[in-house]
């Protein structure tokens, strides 16, 4: 074993959807993630609710601008259709019309842009119950 190395992260598989209407943001996203959970990066609606039924996912992270093309009702029809699976929010901005509504929807949580990576990975590991390991650094002697 190696310090600093989280063996219950390796072992315990988080299935993690990326779906925004942009490119940059769900790769971003992705490959913050990539080390602690399998992510898969969606283009559209239809194409999680395919991925879907092939493995449930844990976490969506769902860009608002989805929710601006799709309405509320997509929030719905995630849930229907992965009803384990919790929502986090990415955002441009924190007053962002729909994100009120979308929490009080049921949504789990809320990233605003930009997108930090230790950030991101907590919240991750917040909503999905994962104990955050603290790294204690190892004196020379």
């Amino acid at each position: 074993m190696q310090i600093g190395i989280d063996t219950t992260r390796a072992t315990e598989s988080k299935l993690v959807f990326v779906l925004d209407s942009d490119e940059i943001t769900p790769a971003a996203l992705a490959f913050m993630l990539q080390d602690h959970y399998e992510t898969h990066e969606l283009s559209d609606v239809e194409q999680l609710l395919a991925q879907g039924a092939q493995g449930r996912p844990d976490l969506i992270l769902l860009g608002l601008p989805v929710v601006h093309t799709h309405g509320m009702v997509v929030l719905d029809i995630l849930t229907g259709s992965n009803p384990q699976a919790k929502i986090i929010l990415v955002a441009d901005a924190f007053d962002d019309c729909l994100a009120q509504p979308c929490l009080q929807a049921g949504a789990s949580g809320l990233l605003v842009k930009p997108l930090a990576v230790e950030s991101v990975r907590r919240k991750v590991d917040r909503i999905l119950g994962r104990r955050t390991v603290v790294t204690i650094p190892v004196m020379a002697v």
